[in-house]
């Protein structure tokens, strides 16, 4: 019962270290939860234990997808996501049954192969929550421009692992050794710890402190950037029946932004960048909206970035980002890579039809596109803007985001549209992420919403000029361009590649090892005068290796 409640506890506790509570100290305390009770749990117990932990975090963090379409595919998702951590308690747990103590490396391993599982599958997995994108404000997350987010989570883990085990330590009693006979309570009361109790506690504090080490560095020259919030008629899945309204919104926000410009109360600015959806009605094909955008270009006399949908190919539609430039028009587009599925197209459709003819409702689904997106632009003073584009939920993808900086991004923009998902955590979560991008590839982002949350993001994770749900605004300043490349941009899917490998190592040798403690076969009596003439001396358990 009691390794129950604290893994509940852990799934809990871990709620509070991902916005809007913002408690990132609440992430290395549920996980240390979760290792010392997944402790020597079987392969069974472990899997449930993990599950229910896992439940009670998903369910609540992960509500704002069932906000305006129902509770199903909110459970739904929240108990597929469930399933890793059950996983993730089943190794675990067995990998820990021998000697019924914490293995802090064990349980970092099988975290960080876990949550990778998890960011790949099913049809291309949700890494929304991962434990690096609740670390923006902590010593942690800036270790994520060492090794990214499984790098971060990593560290996190082995860090709750090893607290576990100092605590674990503390509270069990000392088995006498060398045929000395137990502490007595009192003397235990008052002993001092040993050096198997703090040596784990000081890695704790080696490694909760290391990210200060990290330099995130911000210099480099600067480019401005206006960014336009243009809101919508109202929230939820009907937001965009008025898409004229919608992209009418986008037009005047960024008009009157410009008035500032010709007023001198705002400098120009070199890029221009509207959110994602702002321009539902095909802004190729129709020529209404085609000349509101071109018009809007020619006043500004500085290339837009529009969030649009193309209906092409034929039956499909396209998620595009879409450079205009003055004079020119349309110049370049970029097509959402990872289209969401259910949401965006229903895959295996057929199959998912036998469970429920709503599947129907997408009625034609999204086209993924096959190449990363980087739109070059030259500023008045000659300075190249090279901005690595991502759309919505692809700023939880390590490998997109990673491969617009791979080639040759700049500066980062994420545009998204959070107008589906009401007055959540969805805006705030994904505004996360891309402070935590920032840091991971020593970038600026310029971060995009129809509705909010809107930023202009410094490399260093810092957002500026937040704005608020739901309102009309525009964010706009000068960012740091930068071309130094991170070590977690050099590395790229090392740092899992290993965790995987060294989890499977580890695998293999506990296949090749003992019974676990507690369940070893009853040996054979001795002959009586073997028993006579041979000491039995204790056998003195080995509990220092931390792995």
């Amino acid at each position: 019962m009691l390794p129950l409640l604290l893994s509940l506890l852990g799934g809990g506790l871990l709620c509070f270290a991902f916005p809007t509570f913002d408690v990132w100290v609440a992430a290395p305390l549920a996980l240390t939860l979760w290792a010392w009770s997944w402790t020597g749990a079987p392969g069974r117990r472990g899997f449930l234990l993990g599950l229910a932990g896992g439940l009670v975090f998903f369910v609540p963090t992960l509500s704002w997808s069932g906000i305006y379409v129902g509770s199903l595919p909110w459970l739904a998702l929240a108990t597929l996501e469930s399933l890793f951590l059950g996983l993730a308690g089943a190794l675990y747990g067995w990998l820990s049954r021998r000697r019924g103590s914490v293995r802090p490396l064990a349980f970092a391993l099988v975290w960080v192969v876990t949550e990778g599982l998890r960011g790949r599958a099913p049809y291309g997995g949700f890494p929304w929550v991962k434990l690096a994108f609740s670390q923006a404000d902590s010593p942690f997350g800036r270790l994520v421009a060492l090794g990214g987010a499984p790098f971060v989570g990593f560290v996190i883990a082995l860090t709750a692992g090893l607290l576990a085990l100092a605590v674990q330590r503390r509270l069990t009693p000392p088995a006498g050794r060398g045929g000395r006979a137990p502490e007595a309570p009192a003397a235990r009361r008052f002993r001092m710890p040993s050096r198997t109790v703090w040596a784990p506690a000081l890695a704790v504090l080696v490694l909760a402190l290391a990210g200060f080490a990290v330099p995130l560095p911000t210099d480099g020259p600067t480019a401005q950037f206006l960014g336009v919030q243009g809101n919508v008629a109202r929230p939820g899945l009907d937001f965009n029946s008025e898409r004229r309204a919608v992209l009418d919104n986008h037009v005047v926000a960024t008009l009157q932004a410009q008035q500032d410009v010709a007023a001198g109360r705002a400098p120009a600015p070199d890029l221009v960048v509207w959110p994602e959806n702002a321009s539902d009605i095909d802004p190729l094909r129709n020529a209404d909206a085609k000349e509101e955008i071109l018009e809007t270009v020619q006043t500004l006399q500085r290339p837009l970035i529009v969030g649009g949908l193309l209906e092409e190919p034929v039956g499909f539609l396209s998620n595009v980002a879409l450079l205009f430039e003055p004079g020119k028009g349309n110049t370049a587009r970029y097509v959402k890579r990872h289209p969401v599925p259910f949401a965006e197209y229903i895959p295996d459709r057929s199959f998912w039809r036998r469970f429920s003819a709503e599947v129907d409702l997408v009625r034609r689904d999204f086209v993924p596109g096959t190449k990363p997106g980087v739109f070059t632009v030259t500023t008045t003073s000659g300075q190249q803007v090279r901005a690595g584009l991502a759309i919505c939920f692809e700023v939880a993808y390590d490998d997109i985001m990673r491969d617009a900086v791979q080639a040759g991004a700049n500066v980062l923009v994420v545009q998204t549209n959070n107008a589906t998902f009401g007055y959540t955590a969805e805006s705030p979560q994904q505004l996360a992420i891309s402070r935590v991008r920032a840091m991971e590839f020593g970038r600026s982002v310029v971060h995009v919403s129809t509705v909010g949350q809107s930023a202009l993001i410094t490399p260093d994770g810092t957002a500026h000029q937040v704005t608020s749900l739901f309102t009309q605004a525009v964010v706009r300043g000068a960012l740091p361009l930068r071309d130094a490349t991170t070590l977690a941009t050099r590395v790229g899917e090392a740092p899992e590649w290993l965790a995987a490998a060294a989890l499977l190592v580890t695998l293999v040798l506990g296949l090749r090892g003992g019974r676990p403690v507690g369940r070893t076969e009853p040996a054979a009596p001795a002959p009586q005068r073997l028993r006579e003439t041979v000491p039995q001396t204790p056998k003195e358990e080995d509990d220092d290796d931390p792995a």
